[in-house]
């Protein structure tokens, strides 16, 4: 097949500085177009030219044209957002930074909103609009607890959920928190850690600490959910690779009406002793085709952590394998 003809074509901006807040004001990310595109970029002023054959051109418009989008409405470019609008218009994908850019889920007075940073991340926060359960998998820093709490803040937000529970197996502690010392807060706290961080990451302090206090979030442990229904409620089981089948079950069928349930886990990080399945694990083959839940996966592309994380998971991925 005779290739495409080289072509050069010019895109002017409004001022030198939303032209470069496209590319997040780096030139090393005008380099990873051009690789991973084939094209030659000259920018200056307020202008970029490209060179390359017709179709790649294609490609860079149509990085440029998503980017631009997103940046009128609002969204900051930082250089993982360039990245991944290059990337998708390398697949011909049809999820670009515009898209992720559009869902805005809750931001308290002066923090931004929370929005998905990948396509898998958007696929699993519509998951969780359309599905009365999710089961949000993979690795840490994937954003699966984190996109499950901001759904939930929206949802009670608009009222459209009473109340948020939030709970987890206290694996470490075999479940005897009678045992530790101080209240029931202070027994829990360390196992529940994480969740109350999101919680102050999304809402203003006093505003997250009303919730707790006045019982519209509540977190416990999952040995506390026996014998309840949750009606109205947005309930999130995290760290579900550590419940027992037995677990596992009685923490899904406490889900009342109107309600809604997000489990998230990793099944390559079971704390279990050994011989005991994972609940999790006997979810994923035993609900796999059952309407109104959905699983969705995030792996290694989703980690929204230092990037040195997403390079350590991979590392060791390798390793093992």
């Amino acid at each position: 097949m005779r290739p495409s003809p080289a072509v050069e074509i010019q895109l002017d901006f409004d001022t030198p500085q939303f032209l470069h807040g496209l590319f997040a004001n780096d030139l090393k990310n005008l380099a990873y177009l051009e690789s991973r595109l084939d094209v030659k970029t000259v920018t200056r002023d307020g202008w970029l030219r490209i060179a390359g054959e017709s179709p790649a051109i294609e490609r860079a418009k149509a990085v440029f044209s998503d980017l631009e989008s997103a940046q009128r409405q609002g969204s900051r470019i930082e250089a993982r957002d360039f990245r991944l609008a290059v990337d998708v218009a390398a697949k011909s994908g049809d999820i670009g930074v515009t898209a992720l850019a559009g869902m805005k889920l809750v931001g308290s007075r002066g923090r931004k909103p929370v929005v998905p940073k990948s396509p898998a991340q958007l696929e699993y926060v519509r998951a969780i609009e359309d599905h009365d359960v999710v089961f949000g998998l993979g690795p840490a820093g994937t954003g699966k607890t984190y996109l499950a709490m901001a759904m939930g803040l929206t949802l009670l937000k608009r009222k459209l959920m009473h109340r948020i529970v939030l709970t987890r197996p206290a694996v470490e502690a075999g479940e005897a928190l009678g045992f530790l010392p101080g209240d029931l807060q202070e027994k829990i706290a360390p196992y529940l850690r994480p969740l109350y961080d999101a919680i102050h990451d999304m809402l203003d302090p006093g505003e997250g600490q009303r919730y707790l206090d006045e019982g519209t979030i509540e977190i416990a442990p999952l040995a506390f959910m026996r014998g309840r229904t949750l009606g109205r409620s947005f309930v999130i089981l995290d760290e579900a690779q550590n419940t027992t089948r037995e677990q596992m079950f009685m923490a899904l069928t406490r889900l009342g009406e109107d309600s809604k349930m997000v489990v998230t886990g990793d099944s390559s990080q079971v704390d279990l002793k050994p011989g005991v399945r994972s609940g999790l694990a006997e979810a994923e083959h035993a609900l796999a085709n059952v309407p109104g839940i959905a699983f969705k996966r995030l792996g290694q592309a989703d980690i929204i952590r230092h990037p040195v994380v997403g390079r350590i998971v991979e590392a060791y991925d390798r390793y093992r394998e």
